[in-house]
Formats: C-alpha cells, structure tokens, sequence
C-alpha cells in the first residue's frame, strides 16, 4: 500500500526534490557571501587586526551574537516583514530562500570569523613587512591560507541549511521538508515519511563528501 502510494506521489517528491536542492543552492551561496563579508569584517576590525575598528567589530559581533542562536522556525516568521521589503513577499519558495540566506549569513560569519583564527600570524606579519597592503594581506595570503578550513565550515552550513529548509514549509517554502509532512506524517504514511528522510540523507552525505574532498586537496597543497 505505501510502496504503491510513493510510487504515485513520485512527480511530487521529484518536484520537492529540485525544490530542496534549488532553495539550498541559493541560499548557501548568498548566505556564503553575506558570511564570508561579516566574517572578515569581524576578523580584521578585532584590536590587532588588518582593519581595527572597535565600533565597527562591536556592533558586527552584537549582531552576529543576537539573531544567530535564534531558532530557525522562529527566526523565519521573524523575518517576513524584511522579506516583503526586499523580495516583495514574505509566503512562498522566495521568502524561504531570504530567511535561509540571512539565517545562514549570520551563522557562517562567526564559522568564517573563527576559522581565520587558523592561520598563522607569522605569515600576515611577513606579508605586510614585505610591503602588502591590507587589502592584498586579506585576499592573497588570508583567505588562501584559510581556505581548506573555510571549506569545511562551508559544508557544515551546507548541512544546517539542508536541515533548516526543511522547516521552510512554515511560509510556504515548499521542498521535501514538507513534502514529508503533507503527505507522509499528517497522512500516517511512514513509508513516504522515511524515503523523504533517507533522500534529505543522501544529499547531506553527498554534500559533506564533496566538501571534504575539496577541502583535503586543498590542505594538501
């Protein structure tokens, strides 16, 4: 019965699965830039940084601080009123991508922030003796440098956004998340629960696997 009832709901599930993938595609890659930005922000204006600036680090890092432990569920009913102001509507597979973006921006800042810890200071200290400037320091040695570790710290927020779109259902964000709640725990259908489950499985391992392939190659260098 189950096994002919996922059958029929496969265009579905199919549909829930490019869902999925394309809002967390989007979202990571925004939320890596918006993270990456804050990081480095937060990384250099720190006392003793390339760009030390107290204002500027003590207001990044309040922010940072106060909507990052935020859970999601929350955090995406939180944030529709910025949605609607900025992708013109806070229900459906947009308003999703925004929350998920911003929620993630926040998170990998500090990801990115305590990462670049990694990186010797001796390195940056020589790069600047020998005549860098602070933006050269920044992209020719730091990020370099840091890199596999950021990598890492790309796909353990790969997996967090793949687990928090599931919750994306909330404003109408659609994907397997709530595929699974449609159709498989409102329904008592625990067949079509658990090929959900094992499918949203399957990408977070793929996606931890590529990451850490690409982070091994590049530690390797």
């Amino acid at each position: 019965m189950g096994d002919t009832r996922l059958f029929e709901l496969g265009p579905d599930l199919w549909e829930a699965f490019g869902q999925t993938l394309g809002t967390v595609a989007i979202a990571l890659f925004f939320g890596v830039l918006l993270g990456t930005l804050i990081g480095l922000a937060l990384y250099t204006t720190r006392a003793g940084g390339l760009y030390a600036n107290r204002p500027v680090f003590v207001v990044l890092n309040f922010l940072v601080n106060f909507f990052r432990p935020i859970p999601f569920v929350i955090f995406i009913g939180a944030a529709q009123p910025l949605a609607r102001v900025v992708v013109g509507t806070g229900f459906g597979i947009e308003a999703a991508i925004f929350a998920l973006a911003l929620a993630a921006g926040f998170f990998i800042s500090r990801v990115v922030e305590q990462n670049l810890f990694s990186v010797d200071p001796g390195v940056v200290e020589a790069a600047r003796a020998m005549g860098a400037s602070r933006a050269r320091v920044v992209f020719t040695v730091l990020l370099p440098e840091g890199l596999g570790s950021l990598i890492l710290g790309y796909t353990f927020a790969f997996v967090a956004i793949v687990d928090a779109s599931a919750i994306a259902g909330v404003v109408g964000g659609g994907g397997l998340g709530s595929f699974a709640l449609r159709y498989g725990f409102r329904q008592f259908d625990p067949v079509v629960t658990w090929a959900t489950v094992l499918i949203i499985v399957v990408i977070v391992q793929l996606g931890q696997l590529i990451g850490n392939v690409l982070a091994r190659k590049v530690l390797r260098r």
